[in-house]
């Protein structure tokens, strides 16, 4: 993997300001048929972190916004306890549109979108890259794996909250705060996860 072009803030935002005109206006696939906006990344361009979430919910279609519904509120808990707040990040999603009925996404969805979650990594070259939940994870793992590292390829056995280092890439994957909705007794193992976010500031 080739070492990437450094871009100062200018630079990067001209550059994400052309991506984000194509994700608006992306066709590649079916759910451009149900969605109501697609969503690009925000936040801030320089920051060292970048969280990759699955996608937009209900709420975000409609505000046109990341994380404005109730996982919403459960990552705002999680940054305030973490002494994070969305300022200090860049948040973007591996699906720009919403799913369906909350549905899986397809491979098909997967590989077309992950491209322009490709390019945000390359205009934005974040520190550590943090995907939120298996498939995002899942997306930026194999994304940076190397064959001489063997990983598994089903990457089944992701472990959130531990750092890796795949082809000088820091990633930490963290379990979604919408995971705590349905498992609220994860509350204090997940604040400890989160908690790391901050050294890595």
């Amino acid at each position: 993997m080739k070492d990437p072009i450094s871009l100062n803030t200018q630079e990067k935002q001209e550059s994400l300001e052309v991506l984000n005109y194509q994700i608006r206006s992306c066709e590649r696939c079916s759910l451009s048929a149900t969605r109501k906006h697609t969503l690009p990344g925000e936040g801030n361009m320089d920051a060292r972190l970048l969280i990759v979430a699955l996608s937009p919910g209900a709420k975000e279609n409609v505000a046109n916004r990341m994380f404005v519904g109730p996982s919403g509120q459960v990552l705002e808990k999680l940054f305030h306890a973490s002494g994070l707040n969305r300022e200090m990040i860049y948040m973007t999603n591996l699906i720009k549109c919403m799913l369906p009925g909350n549905r899986k996404p397809e491979p098909n969805e997967i590989e077309l979108c992950g491209q322009y979650l490709e390019d945000e990594i390359a205009i934005l070259q974040p520190e550590v890259i943090v995907p939120l939940g298996q498939y995002a994870a899942k997306a930026v793992l194999t994304k940076f794996h190397s064959d001489s590292m063997n990983p598994d390829r089903n990457n089944s056995n992701i472990v959130f909250g531990k750092l890796l280092c795949m082809n000088n890439q820091k990633i930490y994957p963290l379990s979604h705060p919408a995971a705590l909705l349905y498992n609220p007794s994860y509350e204090a193992n997940t604040i400890e996860m989160y908690k790391k976010l901050k050294t890595f500031l």
